[in-house]
């Protein structure tokens, strides 16, 4: 999954340059993008909350590519700032609050339906694993070192969710959804622990003012 996103990188740069574009001519700032993205998923943790799964799973996937546009935009643009990538971060965090909270939500009125009370506890571990995937790469870039491995990042994150909630809804009394964020949960902590033992490996024994940890 991590190589095949990664190859999808640059084809969906190039089909999203000519937007992009239009973007820089008109001086769309990318913080607004960002602020666009974290709306469209705020949304969707609404609709988790108003049992509207499908219409969930779109604005989830929309939150995607508003992602994917106000960082080639910021560089495309040159407004490329550190507090442009510090809001964008940390608007992505809360935005993956808001959806498992709305699932949450949705899980709470319809347990006994939608696979009793242990969907809680997948939902809990699928939203602790999210933030930890996003909290080891970023503690370890705040050292230094540049870890991006793992099988669920942010893109896989979006994508399963996303097209898991349009696809499926609430169809065969919740179970596929129930699957989706199952494998999100378990997946999530995988990345995590994989990303946790990547920093072992490259950063044991190394004190932290060591300049060789920097560029890696």
């Amino acid at each position: 999954m991590e190589n095949l996103l990664e190859s999808l990188r640059t084809p969906t740069h190039r089909l999203i340059d000519p937007v992009v574009r239009w973007m820089v001519r008109h001086r769309i700032h990318p913080n607004a993008v960002t602020t666009l993205g974290f709306l469209s998923v705020v949304a969707a943790g609404v609709l988790y909350h108003l049992d509207h799964v499908r219409w969930a799973g779109v604005l989830v996937l929309f939150g995607g590519v508003w992602d994917i546009f106000d960082g080639q935009l910021a560089r495309v643009s040159g407004m490329a700032s550190k507090f442009g990538a510090f809001y964008d971060s940390t608007l992505d965090r809360i935005g993956e609050i808001a959806v498992f909270l709305g699932l949450l939500s949705l899980y709470n009125r319809y347990g006994g339906e939608l696979g009793d009370i242990w969907m809680v506890y997948a939902l809990f571990l699928a939203m602790g694993g999210s933030l930890m995937v996003s909290y080891t790469r970023a503690r370890a870039e705040g050292l230094g070192l540049d870890c991006r491995v793992g099988f669920m990042q942010r893109p896989a994150r979006v994508l399963l969710l996303g097209f898991g909630s349009v696809s499926f809804g609430l169809m065969l009394g919740g179970l596929a959804l129930n699957t989706v964020i199952v494998l999100v949960a378990f997946f999530t902590n995988v990345t995590a622990v994989q990303r946790i033992l990547w920093v072992q490996r490259h950063a044991s024994g190394v004190p932290l003012d060591d300049p060789s940890l920097r560029g890696q």
